[in-house]
């Protein structure tokens, strides 16, 4: 007896509405809904649950003859998600004639040997009547909906959570949360799939194949690890209207939900001011940083051009010098192992708390060791210091005078000192100056007993 959860596919030819219909489930904006056929290229999985019943949905692309390599791709994906899953969807429209791809569905679902219901979309567009013999199509429970009007969704969650396994809600363990980054095409969706040891995310020469946020999860040294892999990001003047915004939003979500971002560069184009854009923006919302080097294959294995490469991005990335940068090959594989690795230490490294006294003792000596310079007579003095115990940032606030004068170069002394003794290897750290007087005036302890104390 398993205790996986059930998997829901919702299959179906291109443009039926099955997108709208996996939002409607889940009550929340997920997968991209746009006119466009076709909008959906790569399986969009999410945890959902109806009368205490958890199970993942997944939103497959639309079902068509396969026209090239890529389109081929797409379909392997659609049997793979059908050939998984515990209970097929298959959606068809209620204002359009059965035709010869609706067959084709229908026959692969029912060849799986799983359980199948058929959802008949839009229906408002019929005003509510069935206009064509949908049995047919040979699937016997037939599930009238309409997205637009919010009808037939709790009849559909209740004929599929009738026919799957009863799984209880069980609290779900935390997951380490590691996002991929980058401009489109720099080797993402290869590095997920080599990640995953699957073909989940479409791979494709041409820019800008993973629309939505993509995700997988797999388990190393006995912790779940959920992958996300995003939309590439464009430089602001070439952002499409429309559907590639929409993928940007999702990026800028996955950075926000993820513990650890990966952000990964062309070993071809190492020089290119968005990379560090993106690792700027992952730094600044407080998230751990490992910075790849892609597609190193692509080049020439020689070790006086890797130096020099390494020497180069050392350069171009010395705002985040704290951040690990892997040379990885998604074709050999190369270093695609360590990663897991690195994540679970910098996640371990953002967890740790610091006693308050260890905190001023360091603080007292690196102080002495160089004094903060003034200006205009106005010399900073710092006092004490505390960790935040209720941020999941290593944020650390320090107490003193005139640290408003304190400059930007004793700010990165302070934070490289604190990282030699303390580590948070791959975090960014916050660092707050906080004048005494105004800590009284505002309420604040100036002096904390309990605050950075282990917890």
């Amino acid at each position: 007896m398993t205790n996986k959860l059930p998997i829901v596919a919702i299959v179906g030819r291109a443009n039926v509405g099955k997108s709208s219909l996996f939002n409607a489930i889940l009550r929340r904006r997920e997968a991209i809904v746009a006119k466009e056929a076709g909008t959906t290229r790569d399986n969009v999985t999410a945890l959902t649950s109806y009368n205490r019943q958890s199970f993942w949905i997944v939103d497959t692309a639309g079902i068509k003859d396969p026209e090239d390599e890529f389109e081929a791709s797409i379909q392997s994906q659609i049997k793979q998600a059908s050939d998984s899953a515990d209970v097929i969807a298959v959606v068809i429209e209620a204002d359009v004639p059965i035709n010869d791809e609706d067959r084709r569905v229908a026959t692969m679902a029912l060849k799986s040997l799983k359980p199948v219901v058929l959802v008949v979309n839009k229906m408002d567009k019929t005003k509510g009547r069935f206009e064509y013999d949908y049995t047919r199509l040979g699937i016997t429970d037939i599930i009238p909906t309409s997205v637009t009007q919010n009808q037939g969704i709790q009849d559909l969650l209740r004929q599929v959570t009738k026919k799957m396994s009863k799984v209880p809600i069980k609290p779900q363990p935390a997951k380490l949360k590691i996002a991929l980054l980058g401009r489109p095409n720099v080797g993402k969706s290869s590095l997920f799939n080599n990640l995953l040891q699957k073909q989940q995310a479409l791979v494709a020469s041409r820019a800008g194949t993973t629309r939505d946020v993509n995700r997988g999860i797999v388990r190393y040294k006995n912790q779940d690890i959920e992958l996300m892999d995003t939309a590439g990001i464009r430089r602001p003047g070439r952002i499409e209207k429309g559907i590639e915004q929409f993928s940007i939003l999702r990026t800028l979500t996955a950075i926000e939900e993820a513990d650890i971002c990966l952000v990964l560069i062309d070993a071809s184009e190492p020089d290119v001011a968005l990379d560090q854009k993106i690792a700027g923006m992952v730094k600044e919302a407080g998230r751990g940083l490992v910075l790849v080097v892609s597609k190193w294959d692509s080049l020439a294995e020689d070790e006086d051009e890797l130096n020099s490469l390494l020497k180069q991005l050392g350069t171009n990335y010395d705002f985040v010098y704290w951040a690990p940068l892997v040379v990885t090959s998604a074709i050999t594989g190369q270093n695609v192992s360590k990663i897991y690795e690195l994540a679970q230490n910098i996640n371990q490294e953002r967890s740790q708390k610091i006693p308050t006294p260890r905190l001023n003792n360091w603080l007292g000596h690196v102080v002495r060791a160089h004094p903060p310079a003034g200006l205009k007579n106005r010399n900073p003095k710092l006092n004490y210091m505390v960790q935040e115990t209720d941020n999941s940032i290593p944020a650390f606030k320090i107490f003193g005078s005139q640290t408003s004068y304190i400059h930007w170069s004793y700010r990165r002394y302070l934070e490289r000192k604190l990282r030699e003794e303390f580590g948070y290897f791959g975090n960014p750290i916050q660092l707050w100056f906080i004048e005494k007087h105004q800590a009284h005036k505002n309420g604040e302890r100036p002096v904390a007993t309990t605050e950075g104390a282990d917890s």
